[in-house]
């Protein structure tokens, strides 16, 4: 095999990436890794809800990770950005934005996604330090404190049911008028969750953590943490240049063993499903490798 082909190339080096790219290393695959070094939480402080890995900051666990993965000799790193992605015989062939090509058996995205922010300034500074996603990776941290949700309608009423469970003393921005029906505001409302319709001007932070927000009507609140589940695309384009089918709710469509519906193509990571977390990019990752090698396996024996 020629020094620029490969059995499996991984576009994403993140936690899926990795994981993937682990599984096949491990299966003496010859593998190639393109990732841009960019990933998506490179401004969240600590990861939680990781055994082994809690409290420890993103760059931590990537970093041993890729040590961890650079030690089977099978597997080598190239970092850049893919431009293009085309079918090939065999394969698929690739290219980086420096011009390199590359040629590969399958294919698998560990791609993530690429999150859009409201327009309000701060927000992006924030995003992954006070402005959080998720309460099972940050929900503790900020536990009792005064937090609010940006959200609104059923989403804004769910989101707001769940938060509950980690602090009492909790707001819900609808960021103009509600949308809740007035029976959700009601239930809302009597478990002590102030409904706000002030449309939201600047974020005040410091170091991108919040300290209050700021209103059209220059009125301000102090608050500590807000909760947030911004709009999203795919980072990767390609995917569906590919022909691989999206979801209804943006994710790519998978199967059980994470096989796109392009013969030779996975998926893995945050592309896939809404649970963004390391352990969920981890195990998601392990199962793509393992589903791919034995793809492999299936097609030579």
């Amino acid at each position: 095999m020629e020094s620029n082909q490969y059995e499996v190339i991984i576009i994403g080096g993140s936690y899926a990436g990795l994981a993937a790219a682990m599984a096949l290393g491990r299966s003496l695959r010859k593998v190639l890794v393109i990732d841009a070094g960019k990933p998506c939480n490179r401004q969240t402080p600590h990861s939680h809800n990781f055994l082994t890995q809690d409290g420890k900051t993103p760059f931590e666990i990537s970093s041993v990770a890729r040590a961890q993965v650079e030690a089977y000799k099978t597997i080598s790193f190239y970092s850049d950005t893919v431009i293009s992605a085309s079918k090939s015989d065999p394969g698929f062939l690739i290219k980086t934005n420096d011009g390199s090509t590359f040629s590969g058996l399958k294919l698998i995205f560990a791609t993530g996604i690429k999150d859009i922010l409201p327009e309000i300034p701060g927000i992006q500074e924030c995003w992954g330090i006070s402005v959080i996603h998720c309460p099972y990776c940050h929900g503790y941290e900020v536990r009792n404190e005064k937090t609010g949700i940006l959200a609104n309608g059923d989403f804004g009423f769910e989101f707001g049911k769940m938060i509950t469970n980690w602090t009492k003393d909790l707001t819900l921005y609808t960021n103009g008028k509600s949308t809740l029906t007035s029976e959700q505001s009601e239930k809302l409302t009597s478990k002590k969750v102030t409904i706000s319709e002030k449309k939201i001007s600047q974020i005040i932070h410091q170091d991108g953590k919040i300290q209050s927000l700021v209103f059209e009507d220059g009125s301000q609140e102090k608050i500590n943490a807000l909760y947030a589940k911004p709009d999203f695309e795919q980072s990767s384009p390609l995917i569906s240049e590919l022909g691989c089918a999206l979801k209804e709710n943006g994710y790519v469509e998978i199967d059980q063993f994470h096989k796109t519906n392009v013969p030779g193509i996975f998926a893995c990571g945050d592309n896939t499903n809404m649970f963004r977390s390391v352990a969920f990019a981890v195990s998601s990752g392990t199962m793509a490798g393992a589903a791919c090698n034995k793809e492999l396996i299936d097609e030579s024996f």
